[in-house]
C-alpha cells in the first residue's frame, strides 16, 4: 500500500507492537484525542446507519416468509424481482450521489437521505400488491444509494493508510449484524404484534424498522463530520484539531476538493484504477444471494475484522483478498461436489464459510481511497463506481444464477461463483502489480529528475520541495 508504505516501511520507521493492536496507541496525546473523538462520531454513526440499512434490506425476505407472500399472493420469482427493483434504484443513485458529496456537505446529505429511506420503508406496510412493492423498493434503493460509497469516501478523507482498513471494515461488519437481528425482530413483531390494529406481523416489521432508523438519521445531523477541508470548528472539533486533520491528509497526498473540468472527468476513465479496482467488487454480491443463517453472519463478522487488522498491520490490501478468494473457491467446490441431502453436516460447515470474503468490500474501497487520494474528485468517482458495478450485476445475476425456484441446490450459481472468485484474485494481483509499477516510477523520477510518465502518481510524502518538479505532476 503506497500511502502505508510511505508512512511506515518506506520511511523504515519501526512501529511498536501496541500500534498493531490499535493504531492510535503510539500517537501523540493530541492526535490520539482527536482520533478517538472522530471514531466516536463518524464510526458510531456509520455503524448504526449501516446496521439499519441492512435491517431494512433484509426485512423484505423475512416479511416474505412471514405472511407477506400469502397476503399479497406473491409467487414464482417475484421476490427476486422485488429485490432487483431495489438494486436498480441503488445502482442509478450511487455515482451521482458520490459526485454531489464533494460539493454538498455530507453531514446534511447523508442523514437526510437516511430519513427519507426510513419513511419509504415504513410505507411498505401499506403495500397491497406486487406492483406497489416494486415501486416503493425502487425508491428505497435510490435513497439508500447515497450511504455506503459516501461513507467510505468520507472515511477515506480523514484516516491514514495504517488506520483506514480497520475503520472501513469495522462499520462494514454491521452488514452482517443487521440480518442477524432482522430475524429476531421479525419473530418478535409476528408473535407480539400480529393482528394488532388490523396490521399483520410482516407489516409491523417495516414500521418498526423505520422507527429504529429515523432517530439514527437525526443523530447524523448532530455528529456526522464533513470533510477536513470544510468542517467548521465546533464543540466537537477545535480549529487546532481540524488543522491537524488537514495536515495529516497533506502528508499522505490525499487532496481536498477542486474544480470539475472536462479534462478531469475524461481522465477518470483513462486511469488504470477504475479498470482494476471496480470489477473485483462483484464477488461480494454473488455471495449475498445465499440464505443468511446466524452462523454465516457470525463468520462474516470475524473474518472481516481479521482481514482489516491483517491488512493494516502488513501495509498491503491484496494478501487478504487472495487468501479469502482461495478459501471461497474451496468452499464452492465442496458445496458443488457434495450430495444435497447425504452429507448434511459437511455442507453446513461450508455454508457457514460462504461469506468469508464478505468483508473484503471495505478493504477494496480502502485501497481505492488510497490509490486515488491525489485527486479528490477521482477518488469520489472510483469509490462510487466500485459499489455501483457490484450492484449492476446484482440487478440480474441472482435471477440467472440463483433463481428462487432452484433453491436450495443452485448448482450453476455455486459453480459460477468459483470463477468469479478466481477473477477477483486476478484483479487483486493486477492492481498490486500496477501499484508497484507506479511506485518504481516514482522512485526513478525522484532519483533521476526525469519527466514523470503520464498517469504516474507522486506520493505527497515523496514530492520534492522544488516547484519545477511539482509542476510535472500528472493527474
Amino acid at each position: 500500500m503506497s500511502s502505508i508504505k510511505s508512512q511506515s516501511t518506506g520511511q523504515s520507521k519501526r512501529r511498536p507492537l501496541k500500534s498493531y493492536i490499535w493504531d492510535t496507541w503510539d500517537k501523540s496525546p493530541e492526535e490520539r484525542r482527536f482520533l478517538t473523538k472522530l471514531d466516536a462520531c463518524l464510526l458510531s454513526y456509520a455503524s448504526l446507519s449501516y446496521f439499519s440499512k441492512y435491517l431494512d434490506q433484509q426485512n423484505v425476505t423475512n416479511a416474505y416468509v412471514s405472511g407477506m407472500q400469502d397476503d399479497l399472493k406473491l409467487h414464482g420469482n417475484q421476490l427476486n424481482y422485488i429485490t432487483t427493483a431495489w438494486t436498480c434504484g441503488y445502482v442509478i443513485g450511487q455515482i451521482p450521489s458520490n459526485m454531489l458529496i464533494t460539493r454538498i456537505r455530507p453531514s446534511l446529505w447523508i442523514p437526510a437521505m437516511e430519513v427519507i429511506w426510513s419513511i419509504l420503508t415504513m410505507s411498505l406496510a401499506s403495500s397491497k400488491s406486487f406492483t406497489s412493492l416494486v415501486i416503493i423498493r425502487f425508491f428505497v434503493g435510490l435513497a439508500e444509494s447515497s450511504f455506503y460509497p459516501a461513507i467510505q469516501y468520507v472515511i477515506g478523507s480523514w484516516y491514514k493508510g495504517d488506520e483506514l482498513g480497520k475503520r472501513a471494515c469495522i462499520f462494514h461488519t454491521t452488514s452482517a449484524i443487521g440480518p442477524m437481528f432482522s430475524g429476531f425482530l421479525q419473530t418478535g413483531a409476528y408473535n407480539g404484534l400480529n393482528g394488532r390494529y388490523g396490521l399483520a406481523g410482516w407489516q409491523w416489521l417495516f414500521i418498526i424498522d423505520g422507527i429504529i432508523t429515523v432517530p439514527i438519521g437525526i443523530l447524523g445531523f448532530l455528529i456526522m463530520p464533513d470533510l477536513p477541508s470544510n468542517t467548521k470548528p465546533s464543540a466537537l472539533y477545535t480549529e487546532a484539531q481540524l488543522a491537524m486533520a488537514r495536515k495529516r491528509m497533506e502528508e499522505i497526498g490525499r487532496r481536498p476538493p477542486t474544480k470539475y473540468t472536462k479534462k478531469k472527468i475524461i481522465g477518470f476513465f483513462k486511469t488504470w484504477h477504475i479498470w482494476t479496482l471496480v470489477p473485483r467488487h462483484t464477488v461480494y454480491t454473488v455471495a449475498q444471494i445465499n440464505l443468511y443463517p446466524l452462523g454465516i453472519n457470525a463468520v462474516q463478522v470475524v473474518t472481516t475484522l481479521v482481514w482489516a487488522w491483517w491488512s493494516d498491520a502488513i501495509g498491503a490490501r491484496w494478501p487478504p483478498m487472495v487468501v479469502a478468494g482461495v478459501w471461497s473457491m474451496v468452499n464452492c467446490i465442496v458445496l458443488a461436489s457434495s450430495p444435497l441431502y447425504t452429507h448434511i453436516a459437511r455442507r453446513w460447515v461450508f455454508y457457514y464459510f460462504t461469506l468469508c470474503l464478505g468483508g473484503l468490500s471495505g478493504l477494496i474501497l480502502a485501497w481505492a481511497n488510497e490509490l486515488t487520494g491525489h485527486d479528490n474528485e477521482k477518488r469520489s468517482f472510483v469509490v462510487a463506481c466500485c459499489n455501483t458495478f457490484a450492484y449492476v450485476f446484482q440487478a440480474w445475476l441472482p435471477i440467472v444464477l440463483f433463481p428462487q425456484v432452484e433453491q436450495p441446490r443452485v448448482q450453476k450459481g455455486t459453480i459460477a461463483t468459483i470463477f468469479i472468485n478466481f477473477g477477483m484474485i486476478c484483479f487483486a494481483l493486477l492492481t498490486m502489480v500496477l501499484q508497484k509499477r507506479d511506485e518504481r516510477r516514482n522512485r526513478k523520477y525522484m532519483e533521476d529528475d526525469d519527466e514523470i510518465p503520464e498517469g504516474t502518481i507522486i506520493l505527497e510524502t515523496e514530492k520534492p520541495d522544488n516547484a519545477s518538479k511539482e509542476s510535472k505532476l500528472k493527474d
